[in-house]
């Protein structure tokens, strides 16, 4: 005869509730909570919409690229949908790798091959050979 597992009693199930709402204070204190809060489910840069069914989607970017500051205001925040999000990191790695500190900040170096500089000679060279 297969034996039950004891349900578990109340005591330990009250624990277990109040458990999971202190988890749940602790992570709406989070920065990502406080901007949920703060800012329309709306991507700055996008504009997608976003609901409940699909907030996950919508990402917290530090303006100024410090994790750790998380101002109350939320001043150093906006919300981005995981798209933007990701293009706007890829800026910043782009730039970085062409030795710029900020997107945008750094300066160009000019291209210096030239694909089509002796495009002219060679056709009026392919003209003489026809």
């Amino acid at each position: 005869m297969p034996t039950r597992k004891p349900t578990p009693d109340a005591g330990r199930l009250d624990r277990v509730i109040a458990e999971d709402r202190r988890a749940r204070a602790a992570r709406e204190k989070g920065y990502r909570e406080q901007a949920l809060k703060l800012y329309p489910w709306i991507c700055g840069r996008c504009g997608r919409e976003f609901t409940h069914a699909n907030r996950k989607l919508l990402e917290v970017h530090h303006r100024d690229g410090n994790h750790d500051n998380n101002p109350p205001d939320g001043a150093n925040w906006e919300l981005l949908c995981t798209y933007c999000h990701e293009a706007e990191h890829r800026k910043y790695l782009d730039s970085a790798g062409r030795g710029a500190d900020q997107p945008g900040g750094g300066k160009e170096t000019p291209a210096t091959h030239r694909p089509f500089e002796r495009l002219g000679a060679l056709l009026k060279d392919k003209k003489r050979d026809s």
